[in-house]
């Protein structure tokens, strides 16, 4: 999904139109490549983000997103100049993937000053370049020097635009007599997909195949299948309307993943592709990249948390293997209490000194009455009776390792199982609040160090997922072990049924009855959602225990939500994500 000139255009002119003459109250940086800037317009406030890392765009936007606690330089810097400024101008630079922000505020003597923001939004070379009026570079988001091939960005230079693309034209400033030009000029058995994105500035793949699919019914057609009058045409139309800034936004959705988008309308992706038209252009984007926005965030905050994770349970792996090979060693315990008992049998036969002596085996006994012999070795540096005590030492201390390998097994398949919950809760995180929560929760026990709290702040209350029942109940969703034990301990009551998938890690699901008794439906919406937010989810069918809260028990010292049961009944369903989110309230 690329962010071309042509969806640059739709996105300023939404800002255009609803945001021009309006005044920047507050500058924002939640992340290194990205600026928020909130605007104050006669019909409220309004959040621009300019967004220069992967995923390149400008637009409006309704998203919230958490800032970090110290701001970075450069916004320091925005602020100090843009607060209060007037968003004055905006332009795209001969149909550039860059956006021109014009402001008009007062320096630090209080004299009228212009501040101009360019946003260059062309892939991994996206950058923001903050200048004064005369175009001398004030600062950046990142510096380009000398030892680089490219246009050289340094604080305290004068600002120069991209280089120009060689050999591809403005198609704004193109009728149809060029555009049939150009495509004469083109080799015919090349692909007209290419051409028209070779041939045009702006033009991303995506819409030259709409171009052509309009024409053939085919995404990539060579040129000489093509009627030239036909592809100019529709190229002409496309981007005629542009010029008259008259947009459609789109987005294409596989399956509820975003797949595509562009200022105009889409036909080329086929069957089974739902496409999404919009009339504003900042709701699309947030749409098409909170996903996948969410999902990079949260994989970048949250890889200590996986290393710690995968470590921690390889190494635990391992201790388990060499317990159970000691633990296999302890069955020789038996032998040498055996070695043991027929020294102190056989005390008056033996001398000090052997090596090794055979003795009967009182065992085994032959078909003629006498007994199999056994070859027990000896310490000849020890006598006969400190023989059989030493062997009665090793087989005491097997005894004792034999009761705490076992215990110790034990232990380390419980962390395990431990560990599993909580590698579920951190693939199914939300939000950097949830992610802060796991991270507390291995504080706590002990796997990471606790993160402080300022004097005076409380830890804040956790917040498990709301879903309402058809029959209008409440239900609430653990998405980690502390929200778990929160849900399940605290607010749930004695009458309120509790939901878990069986025999697999997942959140602890609690149905709220407020004195009423639920219907079946109820009951089944509750257990598809226990389902759904488990390591059983994308199963066909997923078998899900419920009982009453108050039958539930947490054993002292348990880890982070753990509970154990005796009474419960148990259920089999078959969820679907998109009607179980349709449920959900927050």
């Amino acid at each position: 999904m690329a962010f071309d000139s042509g969806m640059l255009a739709c996105a300023l002119s939404e800002l255009k139109e609803k945001c021009l003459g309006s005044r920047v109250e507050k500058v924002f940086m939640p992340e290194r490549d990205q600026v928020i800037l909130l605007l104050h317009t006669k019909e409220g406030a309004r959040r621009l983000l300019i967004h220069a890392g992967s995923g390149p765009r400008l637009s409006l936007t309704s998203e919230q997103r958490e800032n970090p606690l110290k701001p970075p330089m450069l916004c320091m810097l925005l602020r100090k100049h843009l607060t209060g400024a007037r968003l004055a101008a905006i332009e795209q630079p001969d149909f550039e993937r860059v956006a021109i922000l014009s402001f008009e505020g007062y320096d630090e003597m209080g004299f009228p000053c212009v501040r101009k923001l360019y946003a260059e939004l062309m892939g991994k070379y996206s950058n923001l370049i903050f200048t004064d009026g005369e175009g001398k570079i004030l600062s950046l988001l990142r510096t380009v020097d000398f030892s680089n091939n490219q246009r050289q960005l340094l604080p305290g230079m004068t600002y120069e635009p991209p280089p120009a693309q060689e050999g591809r034209e403005n198609p704004l400033l193109c009728d149809f007599e060029r555009v049939l030009e150009k495509l004469d000029e083109a080799p015919k058995d090349q692909s007209a997909t290419k051409i028209l994105a070779r041939s045009f500035r702006g033009v991303s793949d995506l819409v030259a195949r709409e171009i052509c699919y309009r024409v053939t019914n085919e995404i990539d057609p060579p040129l000489c299948d093509c009627s030239k009058e036909e592809l100019a045409k529709v190229f002409c139309d496309l981007f005629g309307a542009v010029k008259a800034e008259t947009f459609s936004p789109t987005l294409a959705l596989s399956s509820g993943e975003p797949v595509g988008y562009a200022f105009c309308k889409l036909s080329h992706y086929g069957n089974g592709v739902e496409y999404r038209s919009y009339e504003s252009a900042g709701e699309m984007l947030d749409e098409a990249f909170s996903i996948k926005e969410k999902q990079q965030y949260l994989r970048e905050r949250a890889q200590d948390l996986f290393r710690m994770l995968s470590s921690t349970e390889s190494r635990i792996r391992k201790k388990i293997v060499l317990q159970e090979g000691e633990l296999a060693d302890c069955e020789q315990g038996e032998l040498w209490k055996k070695y043991a008992d027929l020294i102190t049998a056989n005390l008056y036969r033996l001398k000090s000194g052997e090596k090794n002596v055979e003795l009967p085996d009182y065992e085994k006994m032959r078909d003629d009455g006498s007994f199999e012999t056994l070859v027990v070795p000896l310490d000849p540096r020890l006598s006969p009776a400190a023989n059989a005590q030493r062997y009665y030492k090793r087989y005491a201390k097997t005894k004792n390792a034999r009761i705490e390998l076992t215990r110790q097994i034990a232990l380390g398949k419980e962390e395990l199982a431990y560990l599993e919950t909580v590698a579920d809760a951190l693939c199914r995180a939300e939000n950097a609040k949830d992610l802060s929560e796991i991270r507390e929760e291995l504080g706590r026990a002990g796997y990471f160090s606790r993160q402080s709290t300022a004097p005076g702040k409380k830890t804040p209350t956790p917040t498990p997922a709301e879903f309402c029942t058809s029959g209008g109940y409440r239900v609430l969703c653990g998405k980690n072990n502390l929200q778990n034990d929160y849900l399940s301990h605290k607010l749930a009551g004695k009458g309120d049924y509790w939901f878990h998938a069986k025999g697999r890690p997942g959140s602890h699901v609690v149905l709220f009855t407020e004195g009423k008794e639920p219907t079946e439906r109820d009951f089944t919406e509750a257990a598809e959602i226990a389902a759904l937010y488990s390591a059983a989810a994308g199963e066909k069918h997923t078998e899900v225990d419920y009982t009453l809260v108050k039958n539930l028990k947490k054993p002292a010292g348990a880890m982070p939500g753990y509970v154990i049961y005796h009474q419960n009944w148990s259920c089999t369903v078959s969820p679907k994500r998109d009607e179980v989110e349709r449920k959900r309230v927050k």
